[in-house]
């Protein structure tokens, strides 16, 4: 995808492609996208065609791939695997647009220089560390990761 083009921009560039490809779930996918986004530029008191920058566009999409992962997991639960596949390709196609996460080897050193420069060291800091942690990576690393390196490394 265009390195110059935000996430948001080439959501809304990809809709005729899906139309022209005649790939319906696609399509929808990213037609629910666009307009969770201009929903939240409108949210934002922004104009509704206001481009989202790419921090609010991951928010956005981070929030509808958790809802697939959600739906996912209840039509497991309920033996409808046939209504999780579609949900399944949604994700896909969302996690497509979504920035790569780093590992958790790449967030062991930032961890690390936390719990130094914020002097933590017992499970009590865990809390406070996670936050300086995530603001420091944020839209870059998973909070589940960075809670486990936490974690594994607080006494």
């Amino acid at each position: 995808y265009n390195l110059h083009m935000s996430i948001h921009e080439t959501l809304k560039k990809e809709i005729p492609e899906a139309l022209r490809a005649k790939d319906q779930v696609r399509l929808t996918t990213l037609r629910s996208l666009v307009t969770a986004m201009t929903n939240e530029a409108v949210a934002k008191k922004m104009k509704p065609d206001a481009f989202l920058d790419d921090e609010s566009a991951a928010t956005v999409l981070k929030r509808a791939a958790n809802q697939r992962k959600d739906s996912i997991e209840q039509f497991e639960k309920a033996g409808r695997t046939e209504l999780a596949e579609p949900e399944k390709v949604e994700l896909a196609i969302i996690q497509t647009y979504l920035p790569q996460m780093i590992g958790r080897e790449e967030i062991e050193p930032v961890v690390k220089a936390k719990m130094e420069e914020t002097g933590a060291s017992t499970k009590a800091d865990t809390g406070m560390l996670i936050g300086a942690v995530m603001a420091e990576l944020r839209g870059k690393a998973d909070g589940a990761d960075v809670k486990a390196v936490v974690d594994s490394l607080l006494t």
